[in-house]
């Protein structure tokens, strides 16, 4: 086993494993019916039933090279995915939950996805400006994106909070990772975690109780795979924060939003080394 897709039910604590594969898989995103988890491995999407079998394929197009940024829109009509194949660089499309063409959002690049307004209407993510890591957000059907940070550290993972309020997203601005939230409009912007963690990838869940976050040993920058991290799940203003398991992870194991539709269970990727390690 090189991958294991699991989920982890908030009331009893308890995990399971919904498959598990030798080949490198990662960042399950829950579909909004409930009934299967969307994984990406070499550059391709898959449809993980949660009924069980094997992963679907799901057709784009041309984009043969997606990272592990994509994710699907809250009516289930549309994926998201960050694709470098047309321009060399990560760049923002969507297309048919079904599979089709990619249509391209993003034209200034790299752009890596991460949330979605809870209305469907707007796009959350990182794009790297002459080498600047920032939080911008952008209409689904394209157009001008609206810088939220302003190079104050690395700004990365913004995920939207469940009423759409507030983006959530991790920084280095205090000089180790941690959460931040900032109000949609580009306001506000307020430190959530002060932890001994490298924190990242916050996810809200959609009922509005709880803030997930990946956790690093406190002197690991960036986001690494194939360490010893843990999973820590707070309040959403960072209160009441308990490491909810330890597991051998990092890239891959949350990068995108992977709560359940009713906020009760999340899904996550865990590892085991690689054979060549």
């Amino acid at each position: 086993m090189r991958s294991s897709v699991e989920i982890y039910t908030i009331a009893t604590g308890e995990t399971h494993i919904v498959w598990q594969t030798q080949q490198l898989v990662e960042a399950p995103n829950w579909s909004p019916d409930g009934q299967s988890l969307v994984i990406n491995g070499d550059g391709l999407l898959y449809r993980l039933a949660l009924s069980g079998g094997e992963p679907q394929l799901i057709d784009t197009g041309f984009a043969r090279t997606c990272n592990n940024d994509h994710g699907i829109s809250p009516d289930g009509s549309t994926i998201v995915i960050s694709d470098k194949t047309e321009f060399g660089a990560s760049t923002i499309y969507t297309l048919p939950a079904a599979g089709g063409v990619p249509r391209q959002v993003t034209l200034n690049r790299p752009s890596y996805w991460h949330g979605w307004s809870p209305d469907g209407k707007t796009l959350a993510y990182c794009g790297i400006r002459d080498q600047v890591f920032d939080i911008y957000t952008i209409p689904v059907e394209g157009g001008e994106e609206t810088r939220l940070t302003f190079g104050e550290g690395r700004n990365d993972g913004p995920d939207y909070g469940h009423d759409g309020a507030w983006i959530y997203f991790n920084s280095s601005r205090s000089g180790r990772m941690q959460i931040w939230r900032v109000r949609a409009d580009g306001s506000d912007v307020t430190r959530v975690t002060d932890s001994e963690y490298g924190d990242w990838f916050p996810h809200p869940s959609p009922d509005g109780k709880h803030l997930l976050v990946l956790s690093y040993d406190g002197d690991v920058f960036d986001h690494p795979r194939d360490l010893d991290v843990r999973l820590r799940l707070m309040d959403p203003d960072g209160g009441n924060a308990r490491v909810l398991f330890s597991l051998f992870g990092g890239q891959g194991t949350i990068n995108v939003p992977n709560w359940s539709p009713d906020g009760t269970a999340f899904a996550f990727l865990r590892y085991e080394p690689a054979a060549d390690q």
